[in-house]
C-alpha cells in the first residue's frame, strides 16, 4: 500500500486531485441518496400505514354494527309487550312451564301469535354471521342455545357443579371473547368468534331476569378487510381490554392473550411488540375495545426495496457521469503536461535540440511555446558564451597540468630525498618519501582502492606528522588482515585523520596519540579513529553533526573535509553508511566511518 501510495499518489497531482474530486462527488451523491431515501421510503411507509389504519376502521365499522345489531335485537324485545312476557317467563321457569305457557298463550290468540324462542330463531336467519345466540338465566343458572342450524338446547349450569353463574356474573364488558366455560357447556369449539353480550330485565318489575350472549362468526370481520387484502400490510388484531385477542387477521394469536401486551387490564393501549415493527392504535370508546396494526419492519423495508435498488441505479449512474468526464479530461491534460516533462528531463541530459509541439491556445500551449522560446534563447547563448568560455578553461587547465606534470614532481621529490640522505638528515628523506608517496596516491584518477591502499596513505600521513614531533606523538593501526583486499571509496579515511591531527594533536603534550582500528561487522566495514586530544565542547559537537548534513559543499564552510567523506559515501553507496563523531571533553575524541564490504569496484 505505502509503495504504491508512494509511486503514483503521492507525487502525482492529477492523480490527487481526481481522487478528491471523485471524493467529493461520491460523498455528496451518497449523501443526497440518502435523504432521497428517507423521504421517500417514509412516504412509502405512511401510505401504506394508512392504508392499514383505514382497514383497521372498516373493522371498528363491523364491530359496531354487530353491537349496533344485537343492541335492535333487545330494543325490539322491549318494544313488544308479548315478546318481553315471554322471554320472561322463559328464562325465570323450566323449559316444560314454557312451553305450557306458551300453548295457553297460542290458544287463547286469535292469530297464532309466535313471540318467543322464534324470534330468536329467525333472528339466526337474517344474520348469517350469528353463529349462536345463549339466553342466561340468573335465577335458575340454565341456559338456551340457539345455533345456526335452529337447533334449541337447554343446558343446566347449577353452580354447584359449573363455573357458568361465575363466568356470566363476572361478564360486564358489552363485546369479549368468548367465554371457555359457555362454550365448553354448549359443546362448541374455540373457532374464531367474538361475544355480544346484554343483559335482560323484567319489564313490569326492571329486575334482572337473565342475559343474552350472541356468538358472531369472525368471518365476517375477515370479510370487512376483503377492500384491503392485496395493499394492506402486516395484520390486524382486535384486543380486549384484558389484552385477550378478539380477532387476528394473521390467524396466530386468537383466543390468547397478546404476549406483548403490557396493559395489565388497563384501559389505556399498552406497549405492543415493538421494537422490531410499525404501530398503528384505534381505540373504541363505545366498546371499550382496542385495535392495533401491527407491521414488522422487514415486511416494510420489503416494500421499500425497490426505492433502494432504483435510487442505487440512479446514483451509479450520476456517479459515472460526475466520474468519468472530469477524469478523461484531468487524464488527457495529465498527458499533456507528462510530454511536457518528459522533454525538459531530455534537456537535463544534454539535449537542446528539444522542442515541444503544442497547437492548443490554453495554458499548456503558452507554457510549451515560453519553453521553445527560451530554449532557443538558451542554445544560442552557450553557443555564443558558454562553449567559448569552456574552450578558454581548457586551455589553460592543458597548460597547467604541463607545468606540474606528476613525473615532474616525483623526480624533484626524488631529488631533494637523496640529498637529504646524502648530508645525513634521515628524518628529512623519511618524510619526502611519504609526502611523494602521499602525492602520487592523490592524482591517480580512479575513485575506488582497495582498504590496505587507503590504511598505507594514513599511515604515510601519519608518519610526517610522528618525524615531525618526534617522541611527542606516535600512532597505532590495528586492521582485520580480511579487509585488504576489500574496496573503499579514495580518500575516505586521510581527511578524518587529518582532522584528528590538526584539531586533537596539542603540541605542548608528550602524549599525544591516534589509534586506528578497523573490523568488518556483519556485511560492513567499521573504522575507529580516536585521539586522546582535548576534545569538543557539547554545543560545537552537536553543531558539527548537524553541519555534516548540510547541502552547502563549499571548500570555505567549515568541517569541509569531514562534509565531503558523508556526501562521497551517501553517493556511492547510500545514505545508510557515513561517519559517526563523539567526543568527551578533555579525554578526546572518536570518529566512526561506515562503509560497505565490497569485493570489487563497483
Amino acid at each position: 500500500m505505502r509503495r504504491a501510495y508512494r509511486n503514483y499518489i503521492k507525487n502525482n497531482w492529477f492523480i490527487k486531485l481526481i481522487l478528491v474530486y471523485a471524493s467529493i462527488a461520491v460523498l455528496t451523491i451518497v449523501t443526497l441518496s440518502y435523504f432521497a431515501y428517507f423521504f421517500l421510503s417514509r412516504s412509502v411507509i405512511q401510505s401504506h400505514m394508512e392504508i392499514q389504519l383505514n382497514a383497521m376502521s372498516s373493522i371498528d365499522n363491523y364491530f359496531e354494527d354487530k353491537y349496533d345489531a344485537v343492541q335492535r335485537m333487545m330494543q325490539d324485545v322491549y318494544r313488544d309487550q308479548e315478546l318481553s312476557d315471554n322471554v320472561s317467563f322463559l328464562l325465570k321457569n323450566s323449559y316444560e312451564d314454557y312451553i305450557a305457557y306458551r300453548l295457553d298463550k297460542y290458544l287463547a290468540s286469535t292469530n297464532g301469535s309466535k313471540k318467543g324462542l322464534e324470534y330468536f330463531l329467525n333472528l339466526i336467519e337474517d344474520d348469517p354471521d350469528i353463529k349462536d345466540i345463549i339466553l342466561y338465566s340468573t335465577d335458575g343458572q340454565f341456559l338456551y342455545m340457539i345455533d345456526q342450524h335452529k337447533q334449541i338446547r337447554m343446558v343446566d349450569t347449577n353452580a354447584a357443579y359449573s363455573y357458568v353463574p361465575d363466568a356470566m356474573l363476572l361478564q360486564n364488558e358489552p363485546v369479549t371473547k368468548a367465554n371457555d366455560w359457555v362454550l365448553k357447556s354448549i359443546g362448541q369449539s374455540d373457532s374464531p368468534m367474538f361475544a355480544v353480550h346484554n343483559v335482560i330485565n323484567d319489564m313490569m318489575t326492571y329486575q334482572l331476569v337473565g342475559q343474552m350472549l350472541v356468538l358472531f362468526n369472525s368471518e365476517g370481520a375477515y370479510n370487512s378487510l376483503a377492500d384491503y387484502a392485496d395493499s394492506m400490510p402486516g395484520y390486524i388484531l382486535v384486543l380486549t381490554p384484558e389484552g385477550d385477542v378478539l380477532f387476528d387477521s394473521s390467524g396466530r394469536h386468537y383466543g390468547k392473550r397478546y404476549p406483548y401486551d403490557d396493559s395489565q387490564g388497563d384501559a389505556s393501549y399498552g406497549e405492543i411488540a415493538a421494537a422490531d415493527s410499525y404501530l398503528n392504535t384505534l381505540t373504541s370508546d363505545k366498546l371499550g375495545y382496542r385495535i392495533v396494526g401491527i407491521t414488522p419492519r422487514s415486511e416494510m423495508a420489503a416494500k421499500t426495496a425497490y426505492l433502494i435498488r432504483l435510487i442505487l441505479l440512479i446514483s451509479t449512474i450520476c456517479l459515472l457521469i460526475a466520474i468519468i468526464a472530469p477524469t478523461l479530461f484531468v487524464v488527457n491534460f495529465a498527458k499533456r503536461v507528462k510530454r511536457i516533462i518528459r522533454l525538459m528531463r531530455r534537456v537535463e541530459t544534454g539535449d537542446m535540440t528539444v522542442r515541444i509541439k503544442e497547437e492548443k491556445e490554453d495554458e499548456l500551449g503558452q507554457i510549451s511555446r515560453g519553453f521553445n522560446d527560451m530554449m532557443d534563447e538558451l542554445s544560442r547563448y552557450i553557443d555564443r558564451e558558454y562553449k567559448s568560455e569552456i574552450k578558454q578553461k581548457q586551455a589553460e587547465l592543458a597548460a597547467l597540468q604541463a607545468r606540474v606534470h606528476p613525473h615532474f614532481l616525483y623526480n624533484t621529490l626524488e631529488v631533494i630525498r637523496m640529498r637529504a640522505l646524502s648530508l645525513g638528515a634521515h628524518d628529512v628523506s623519511d618524510m619526502i618519501y611519504s609526502l611523494a608517496g602521499l602525492f602520487r596516491s592523490f592524482v591517480q584518477q580512479q575513485s575506488v582502492v582497495t582498504f590496505k591502499e587507503e590504511i598505507d596513505n594514513c599511515r604515510k600521513y601519519l608518519e610526517l606528522f610522528r618525524i615531525r614531533y618526534k617522541d611527542r606523538f606516535t600512532y597505532e593501526i590495528d586492521i582485520d588482515p580480511g579487509l585488504a583486499h576489500l574496496h573503499v571509496a579514495k580518500m575516505s579515511l586521510q581527511p578524518i585523520v587529518e582532522n584528528v591531527i590538526v584539531h586533537g594533536l596539542q603540541s605542548e603534550r608528550d602524549d599525544n596519540k591516534v589509534e586506528i582500528r578497523a573490523s568488518l561487522v556483519d556485511d560492513s566495514i567499521r573504522v575507529i579513529v580516536k585521539d586522546n586530544g582535548q576534545g569538543i565542547p557539547r554545543d560545537r559537537l552537536e553543531a558539527i553533526r548537524n553541519r555534516l548534513h548540510l547541502a552547502d559543499s563549499s571548500d570555505e564552510a567549515p568541517s569541509f573535509g569531514l562534509r565531503s567523506v558523508v556526501e562521497r559515501l551517501h553517493l556511492m553507496y547510500g545514505k545508510q553508511y557515513g561517519l559517526e563523531i563523539d567526543s568527551d571533553p578533555g579525554n578526546g575524541t572518536t570518529v566512526t566511518v561506515w562503509s560497505p564490504a565490497v569485493n570489487g569496484r563497483e
